[in-house]
């Protein structure tokens, strides 16, 4: 969905710190054609406004309480394809920009940009235009000039992935469970089939694949 000139861009900010959305709100403040149209705590209030259809752009944190950004990102996109959803992440980009556009971003942008930056990415995704920062520009550079086949964890689920980086930074698989809201069976199940794609025999071997492909912070 697109606005038209005299239709400021409305903005639906989905974060679960208010101390966020509040700054994001005043660097959008300042820019009359972008108006912030609701604000969403988790995936769930994120899916239900977005459904509404009271938004031209998603502004979606990659680390929500629920679910993963990336996840409410699918659901929006299989239910509103037309909806542009720009991902925010603390992370580098090259952990989790390649998958989220990969799962229909029109962008991701760290949260650690210019304001300037964060403006310019939302006129330009709704614009219909892809937004691309110029590091993950680099990080798809070196990938299409590497002539060595992908890296296994890249074949991993985002679940699955995303259970891997928790994995390596310490976590215990209870530790997951309780953070994803999932049963212990379920996260030991994600670990073994991670180990199994990625031909590792246990979480040393794992932590180790992660440090060395800088997966983890």
């Amino acid at each position: 969905m697109t606005s038209s000139a005299k239709s400021p861009i409305r903005v639906l900010i989905a974060d679960d710190h208010a101390i966020v959305r509040e700054g994001l709100k005043q660097i959008l403040a300042d820019n009359k054609d972008i108006m912030v149209a609701g604000e969403a705590r988790n995936g769930a209030e994120a899916v239900k406004l977005a459904r509404e259809g009271d938004c031209d752009v998603v502004l979606m944190d990659i680390s929500m309480p629920d679910r993963s950004g990336i996840e409410v990102l699918k659901q929006i996109k299989k239910e509103i394809p037309q909806l542009c959803v720009l991902m925010l992440s603390m992370h580098r980009e090259d952990l989790y920009a390649i998958r989220s556009l990969k799962a229909g971003a029109a962008g991701y942008l760290n949260k650690q940009s210019a304001p300037n930056e964060l403006v310019n990415a939302i006129r330009m995704v709704a614009s219909g235009m892809k937004y691309i920062s110029p590091e993950l520009a680099q990080v798809l550079a070196r990938q299409i000039g590497e002539d060595q086949d992908a890296p296994l964890h890249e074949a991993l689920s985002d679940r699955e992935y995303q259970t891997l980086t928790m994995i390596a930074s310490g976590k215990s698989v209870s530790d997951i469970a309780e953070e994803l809201s999932l049963s212990v069976k379920t996260v030991s199940e994600y670990r073994a089939r991670l180990l199994a794609k990625m031909k590792l025999k246990n979480s040393a071997e794992l932590t180790h694949y992660a440090i060395k492909h800088r997966l983890v912070e």
